[in-house]
């Protein structure tokens, strides 16, 4: 979703949709409505393109932009960077969107020079007036998005959002209340700056320029301080240019260019297990136990340069805008507005190390698995639609509350196993909190209910060991998050059949769709409520599945009596062959 800050409609997908489209088949997307955010006025001082984003969490919450395109419109568009504008749009799946999008501007033009693609900005000239709406749709907006929210950029205040969620937001001048009220720990156990949300040359440039004031006062981080570079590119450009030396003199340690935290690739040895801590980051999300495998931190999202500040603070309620810092020889002194250049003079210093040109003849390539490898194992496919497979299942779990992709699948130290789907599938739902006792991970094996509670894995494996299938009830945009494929291989691979939600995230749902799962959505979001932990669910007449058509579901409780309740689905044509194959890559294959 980076590509929106160039002005492209590029919307995120599944690697499995990339392989569809790779073997020549389309890519299905539900027809999205469009909400316009209207940008007024010109960033300045603390505030960054970031806090346009954490702004805009707090309004649209972290599905209020599901099913749509988000368009930024307005006068205040011209003067954000086309990187400021790339941190806006990579964010908006935070809240749920299709895609978001900026008009073509000059400072788009600029960024493709910099980064030696004259040509492509010569081309996108040439057609301007086709990269932005037409003239009456900024005129008139309300007559054309099916929302308008309008935002003052001149107005604009640093936020912070979390902990545990991306919309929990709030204007910098507000969190030392929030500290105080929520008993948050004040001082954070590190600072990190990077990601792909905020690792261009203009934040790390608008960091280094808080940390080279600090150097002349004396003043280094209060706790561990990490810089991520977004690239080789930026990594060997912000070196160049000297941005890494002040952040390392403060005591900044620059990462690898990678994910790293921000997906649970940090193996932290400064807390202990069950620490409660906070952390403060420039990442684009902060769900429990995603950036160290602990649950107990709490993470906090701003911008690079208030994530340097508050290093240097020491503190969740310092505020750069207002608070004073002592130097080295105990005066009081307070930290100037940060400044950088979008772009460097000298242009982009291009760094394409580690690319490899692709063969031109592959076909002689074979892949070859180590014997009793845990990391690797060839995928089989998965098994064909079968109608008595619908019969009297069982609930494995219904999710209470948040249930995103780190809560079904987590990443950290389980990214190992990714091409090994048995030995990954030992994480499935791990971190689900089970609404019919309140706990994390655990559910009752229905084979064995009078059994203590078990791990849902080992719950899942019983019930595929035993030829039974389960079913998965969800809540509100069930499966937000990182668009990770295990999430719904896992639960495929184990035996779930179905899942039903009172809505869905929309790539999660799509790769439910890929791997045989059947996404179905109460058309009575109450049905929720009703269903009990020992009901067995029961499907007939999936043979005659038809798009636009309602399913009817079957709960029978545990007194015998039966319930129908109506869902929804939102299978194409050619989901419902998926659906009928087992997975589309079976259909793909021809299996």
């Amino acid at each position: 979703p980076n590509g929106g800050g160039l002005g492209m409609v590029a919307i995120g997908v599944g690697g499995t949709d990339a392989v569809d489209v790779m073997a020549d088949e389309p890519f299905v997307l539900s027809w999205p409505g469009i909400i316009g955010v209207h940008l007024t006025g010109k960033l300045n001082g603390w505030t960054s393109s970031k806090d346009v984003i954490l702004k805009l969490m707090g309004i649209l919450t972290v599905n209020g932009g599901t099913g749509s395109i988000v368009e930024f419109f307005g006068e205040g568009c011209k003067n954000i960077s086309a990187t400021g504008k790339a941190t806006i749009t990579n964010m908006g799946a935070e809240h749920g969107a299709t895609t978001s999008v900026f008009a073509y501007d000059s400072t788009m033009s600029e960024y493709l020079r910099a980064s030696k693609r004259a040509e492509w900005a010569d081309l996108a000239e040439q057609y301007v007036d086709c990269l932005h709406a037409d003239p009456e749709v900024y005129a008139e907006p309300e007559n054309f998005y099916d929302q308008v929210i309008r935002i003052d950029l001149t107005e604009l205040e640093p936020h912070i959002v979390g902990p545990h969620s991306p919309d929990l937001a709030r204007p910098i001048s507000k969190m030392k209340e929030a500290v105080r009220k929520e008993k948050y720990p004040d001082a954070p156990t590190s600072a990190l700056v990077g990601s792909c949300t905020n690792s261009s040359y203009e934040d790390i440039g608008r960091s280094s320029s808080v940390a080279t004031e600090a150097l002349k006062y004396g003043l280094k981080a209060k706790m561990p301080f990490y810089i991520t570079p977004g690239s080789e590119t930026v990594f060997q450009t912000v070196k160049r240019d000297g941005y890494l030396d002040s952040l390392e003199a403060i005591g900044g340690t620059v990462l690898a260019n990678a994910c790293g935290p921000c997906i649970g690739q940090w193996h932290r040895r400064d807390i202990t297990k069950g620490q409660r801590n906070s952390i403060i980051s420039s990442y684009n999300r902060n769900f429990p136990g995603r950036n160290d495998g602990s649950r107990e931190t709490l993470s906090f999202l701003t911008s690079p340069e208030i994530t340097t500040a508050m290093a240097l603070g020491g503190s969740l309620s310092f505020n750069p805008l207002t608070d004073t810092l002592k130097d080295k020889d105990g005066k009081k002194v307070k930290l100037s507005e940060p400044m950088a250049e979008a772009l460097p003079e000298e242009g982009l210093k291009i760094d394409k190390t580690g690319l490899l040109e692709p063969l031109e003849d592959s076909s002689k390539i074979s892949v070859v698995i180590k014997k009793g490898s845990t990391r690797l194992a060839l995928l089989e496919p998965f098994v064909k639609f079968s109608p008595k497979d619908f019969l009297n299942m069982p609930i494995l779990l219904k999710a209470k509350g948040k249930c995103t992709t780190d809560h079904i699948s987590q990443a950290g130290p389980w990214l190992r196993f990714r091409g090994h789907l048995d030995k990954i599938s030992d994480n499935t739902y791990k971190f689900a909190v089970n609404a019919f006792t309140d706990d994390a991970g655990v559910g009752v094996d229905s084979l064995k209910p009078k059994s203590a509670a078990k791990p849902f894995p080992e719950i899942a494996r019983d019930y595929k060991n035993s030829g039974v299938c389960w079913v998965v009830i969800g809540d509100e945009n069930f499966g937000e998050g990182s668009s990770r494929e295990h999430a719904a291989m896992q639960p495929r691979y184990l035996g779930c059949k179905v899942i039903i939600t009172r809505s869905f995230a929309r790539i999660h749902e799509t790769n439910l769709k890929k791997h045989g799962i059947l996404p179905l959505v109460f058309e009575n979001p109450k049905n929720y409520d009703e269903i009990k932990a020992d009901d067995k669910i029961t499907i007939a007449n999936l043979d005659k599945l038809e798009t636009g058509k309602p399913v009817e579901v079957e709960l029978t409780h545990k007194n015998g009596e039966k319930e129908q309740i109506l869902c929804k689905h939102t299978m194409s044509k050619v989901q419902i062959e998926w659906f009928y194959a087992g997975s589309a890559l079976n259909y793909l294959a021809g299996e």
